[in-house]
């Protein structure tokens, strides 16, 4: 029990903190730049463009099935043999919306395909050109699809920023790693308070998807 007393001394809760607040931030900008991203390319894909959508879909397909620490990696240490340096922030929040952006877009596709394609027929037919009727009328009916999926993604996103850890981003991970490294008996407690705050996190997420949801509906 004095271990956890010890380990949660106020010192030590403000460094960890500091980690979560640049975990939040990194999942904030990578959910919203990969969000945005993703939209356009599933939306690109899934309008069968000719060339353009068989490029993109074996780009899509190459990077959803590499891990996203190898990503990271690249990223960060590969980058710079083409001159390119970058930050572990900026690193990480660039591996993360390649990522995410692939995997997004291939849901974005699928919500659109579950749209009857009458829907598109009557919007044609009432004079609007093919990209007024997936704005207007297509994409806001098939996002009520896709936040279920979109939802589990995003969470999915949160937690993979602690592999940024990899590549010594100070967010919460590396900063338990540093507090627990100083005394071996406070491994259980951070280990306890990182499980708290990514609860909250992934919690709070899932509360603004559901509220999203029902007004949507």
């Amino acid at each position: 029990m004095s271990s956890f007393v010890q380990a949660y001394q106020w010192v030590n809760l403000r460094f960890l903190l500091q980690g979560f607040w640049l975990t939040i931030e990194v999942s904030l900008i990578s959910i919203t730049i990969s969000f945005i991203l993703g939209l356009i390319l599933g939306t690109l894909r899934f309008s069968r463009i000719r060339y353009v959508s068989a490029i993109e879909g074996f780009v899509i397909d190459l990077i959803r099935n590499l891990p996203l620490l190898l990503i990271i990696f690249f990223t960060y240490f590969g980058l710079p043999q083409f001159g390119i340096r970058v930050s572990p922030f900026g690193a990480a929040v660039s591996a993360l919306v390649i990522f995410e952006s692939a995997m997004i877009s291939e849901i974005v596709r699928g919500g659109l395909a579950a749209i009857d394609p009458g829907q598109m027929e009557g919007a044609r037919s009432n004079g609007m050109s093919y990209m007024q009727a997936m704005v207007h009328v297509i994409i806001p009916q098939a996002l009520t699809k896709m936040i279920p999926a979109l939802l589990s993604q995003f969470v999915s996103l949160v937690k993979d920023t602690s592999l940024a850890t990899i590549i010594l981003l100070p967010e919460l991970l590396y900063r338990a790693q540093i507090i627990y490294s100083q005394n071996s008996t406070y491994m259980i407690p951070m280990y306890l308070m990182i499980s708290i705050l990514y609860f909250a996190i992934c919690f709070t997420l899932s509360q603004l998807a559901k509220r999203l949801a029902r007004r949507l509906a």
